[in-house]
């Protein structure tokens, strides 16, 4: 297997090629141009790919001027001289010209053999990406409805439009032996440690990796540990979350062609905060999130509990409660961890199903299907009603997370902790739930702890966790993310101000 490994990696680096062998392999392809423009009397040489440029832009910013001038060139440095473009670079580097080729460049030459070139940008920005750019998997009722685009060049000015600061750092490096997708790292200079943009730089350099399609790929690529359903960054769609984490202290990246942003280091109380939470007074944003952490717990632990008590504890019933729950289950033939394993499986791939039709569909489907199977299975005795009820508040419970992939992460693990909920009863449940506890404390996040600050303890840190304070007492940065700037604001002049005195 190790020499395997060798071998393609040997293979993946190739000796170099020269100009003219990258434009025999790219002259293969049929979208491959290369036109000879100017005078009669002196012809010059232009070579691009057509689905990559604006055509209307290389007749009016390339072939026109060259159309008009009354001189011959003599080096290629003269052509920043004729054309009215800023983007325009001479080079004599083989792999800057095929990195700059693929990615919409024309490339000039003053003779077909010449090996110093000159590097127009003249790229096709808006060809195949989406120009709506509202939020869809994150919604928000209250506070901006903007979100990210495909286009990387959008998103970035997207965030230097609504954060104005000559702090905020872009940093580009290049992703992907084939793909090579741009990668663009933010983060504010004067507030992050640059220990977190040092070690979020160094994992994405260091990767080797063939074609990267989305962000969420090299959010799985660059995690602490691969090995965990837990998502170690948080992926957002929205552009006040992504704010939100730079002004705390932590390091944001963009790729190419994703609509998503990934931030970190993150901890997993990160992933149940809403930026909506911001938006409302500070005693409403509270108890919204204490419902969504409600809501965790219920839908973790309401169905491995409804299998232990009814399998292994019926003791623990209350009187009132053990003759409707005996009642609902005379004729079902089935032990409860088969009708909760039915159940659950039965929704999911209705919610799959929902997922990949039509959104018209999908929403018909979801309550017409949830409706009918659910009376139908009832009727034919094959589950409980009381059981019906509760995996029908698990699911719902589930869909308060903000993010959806804590979501799903959050659907998964009801699996595991039914299972043990039906062969230990109880004592299975809390040994599930220790191995999950023990497996977020061992967990990491760009090197920082999962569960800090319950894991480590900061208790100065509990301000805007479980509960959102209001303003005056949230103006400090997090201390586990170390950041230059302790405070965001003055926490003083956040408090409410007095009126005038009226005569």
């Amino acid at each position: 297997m190790f020499k395997n490994l060798l071998k393609r990696k040997n293979a993946d680096h190739h000796p170099k090629k020269s100009l003219d062998e990258i434009i025999n392999q790219f002259s293969k392809s049929s979208d491959f141009t290369t036109l000879a423009i100017g005078a009669q009397h002196r012809k010059y040489i232009i070579t691009y790919f057509k689905q990559l440029v604006q055509m209307q832009s290389v007749e009016d910013k390339i072939l026109e001027p060259f159309q008009k001038i009354d001189f011959t060139l003599n080096s290629v440095h003269e052509v920043e001289n004729v054309l009215p473009i800023e983007d325009i670079a001479v080079t004599k580097d083989v792999q800057e010209i095929l990195e700059k080729l693929l990615r919409g460049y024309v490339m000039f030459q003053l003779h077909k053999d010449d090996k110093e070139v000159a590097l127009i940008k003249v790229q096709s920005f808006d060809t195949g990406f989406r120009t709506e750019n509202e939020t869809e998997n994150e919604f928000s009722v209250v506070g901006p409805k903007l979100g990210f685009v495909e286009d990387l060049d959008v998103n970035l000015y997207l965030m230097r439009k609504t954060l104005i600061s000559e702090n905020l750092i872009f940093k580009e490096i290049t992703v992907g032996n084939k793909s090579k997708t741009r990668v663009v790292i933010a983060y504010l200079e004067d507030v992050t440690n640059p220990q977190h943009v040092e070690t979020m730089t160094q994992r994405l350099q260091d990767l080797d990796f063939d074609v990267v399609i989305d962000s969420t790929m090299l959010d799985q690529l660059i995690s602490d540990n691969s090995h965990t359903p837990f998502p170690l960054f948080l992926t957002t769609e929205r552009i006040d979350r992504v704010l939100f984490s730079l002004l705390n202290g932590q390091v944001a990246f963009f790729s190419s062609g994703s609509p998503y942003a990934v931030t970190g280091p993150s901890t997993l109380l990160d992933f149940f905060i809403s930026p909506e939470d911001y938006y409302l007074p500070w005693i409403l944003g509270s108890f919204f999130r204490f419902i969504r952490t409600f809501g965790v717990f219920f839908s973790i632990f309401a169905t491995p509990l409804y299998v232990a008590v009814v399998t292994y504890h019926y003791e623990m019933l209350p009187k009132d409660l053990l003759g409707p729950i005996i009642f609902s289950r005379t004729n079902v033939p089935f032990p409860p961890v088969v009708e909760v394993l039915f159940l659950e499986i039965t929704i999911e791939l209705l919610r799959e199903a929902g997922a990949r039709l039509p959104s018209k569909v999908g929403q018909t489907l979801g309550i017409v299907g949830g409706i009918v199977i659910g009376q139908a299975t009832v009727e034919a005795a094959l589950t409980s009603n009381i059981l019906l009820i509760i995996v029908s508040l698990t699911a719902l419970a589930s869909f308060t997370t903000p993010i959806f992939k804590m979501s799903n992460t959050i659907r998964l693990l009801r699996f595991p902790f039914v299972l043990f909920a039906a062969t230990f009863g109880l004592v299975g449940i809390v040994f599930c739930f220790c191995y999950l506890l023990v497996h977020l404390i061992r967990l990491q996040s760009l090197g920082m702890p999962y569960l800090v600050p319950l894991y480590p303890f900061r208790p100065k840190n509990y301000r805007d966790t479980f509960l959102r304070l209001p303003y005056n007492y949230t103006a400090k940065r997090p201390s586990y993310l170390r950041p230059l700037d302790w405070f965001r604001y003055d926490p003083s002049k956040s408090k409410k101000k007095q009126n005038l005195d009226q005569e």
